[in-house]
């Protein structure tokens, strides 16, 4: 049953991925519009952040930018549509623009694996597609809530060719086993280094001078297996009727991201992630709760916890 769902899903993402750029781009500002109007969640999570994460501004420069925030998510929501169910190979036409990837070529000759910690910055589906074009890798996820939503994200990330290409890892124990085999191996292995963890799978470390509980899996990966750490991320550089324009981005890590003390490694972590949101907030995935879960005995509460 959640098959044929995500196959219902997957023809009405396709059908809207037929429409012009310049409607799907109305159709985003309206969709933004929307969420403002109502107070979607995705609104009063912004919102929340922007104060967590930006107390300086003034209200009034924090609203623009939630603004700014709304209007990009909606935009990238319905061009991750047309990504899932477009060719790749044309997908990848919209990247003009590639910074870095000599280090990605160098790190796999070396044959000691590449962690590729892809921050929510950008469009990371598309750089998904461009790694999935150059390599074969696992991509580590946390699967949906709901058994049609994974049947759907299984099915559009598998699409198009990349099928034995892509391998797709859940965020669980056992399976995490295999990310180390393959980087052993001098695989490559994708990871989202910005989502927060279960209890017991992470450290705190200040990200935008907020105490956030990170992960330390990346850290634990690069340090027993001594593969290089590699940042990545696809910018939108202009959009226009043709379609959004991209530069591809690829940074090392910084020093300590694969220090024996798990403290140092995720404070490594978070500054590069921070680095990279820093480029162009609007493009960082601000409508996800990334600071629920507070230092034990700071006696502070979920902050996105109404009332």
């Amino acid at each position: 049953m959640a098959r044929i769902a995500a196959a219902l899903l997957y023809f009405l993402a396709a059908a809207l991925g037929q429409l012009p750029w310049p409607w799907l781009m109305v159709l985003g500002d309206g969709l933004a519009a929307l969420w403002r109007r109502i107070d979607a969640r995705e609104s009063r999570v912004a919102r929340r952040n922007l104060e967590l994460a930006y107390p300086h501004l003034l209200a009034s420069e924090r609203e623009q930018l939630h603004n700014e925030i709304l209007r990009t998510t909606a935009h990238q929501a319905l061009e991750t549509m047309r990504l899932w169910t477009r060719p790749h190979a044309d997908n990848l036409q919209m990247i003009h623009e590639m910074h870095g990837v000599e280090l990605f070529d160098a790190a796999i000759a070396a044959g000691k694996g590449v962690i590729v910690a892809a921050p929510h910055h950008g469009n990371w589906e598309l750089l998904n597609q461009w790694l999935a074009a150059h390599t074969p890798l696992a991509i580590l996820y946390r699967p949906p809530e709901s058994a049609i939503g994974e049947a759907f994200l299984n099915r559009v990330r598998a699409a198009h060719g990349d099928a034995g290409r892509v391998a797709q890892i859940r965020a669980e124990g056992p399976a995490i086993r295999q990310l180390f085999k393959r980087l052993g191996a001098g695989g490559v292995v994708g990871i989202l280094p910005d989502q927060q963890p279960k209890a017991g799978d992470g450290e705190f470390a200040p990200f935008f001078g907020m105490q956030a509980f990170t992960m330390t899996l990346v850290g634990r990966l690069a340090h027993r297996t001594g593969a290089t750490v590699l940042f990545a991320w696809c910018e939108r550089i202009d959009s226009h009727a043709a379609g959004p324009r991209f530069a591809l981005h690829i940074e090392p890590a910084p020093d300590g991201i694969a220090d024996t003390d798990p403290k140092v490694a995720v404070a490594a972590l978070n500054r590069a992630v921070e680095h990279v949101a820093r480029r162009d907030p609007a493009q960082y995935q601000w409508t996800y709760k990334r600071y629920t879960l507070r230092p034990p005995g700071s006696g502070e509460s979920n902050p996105y916890r109404r009332g």
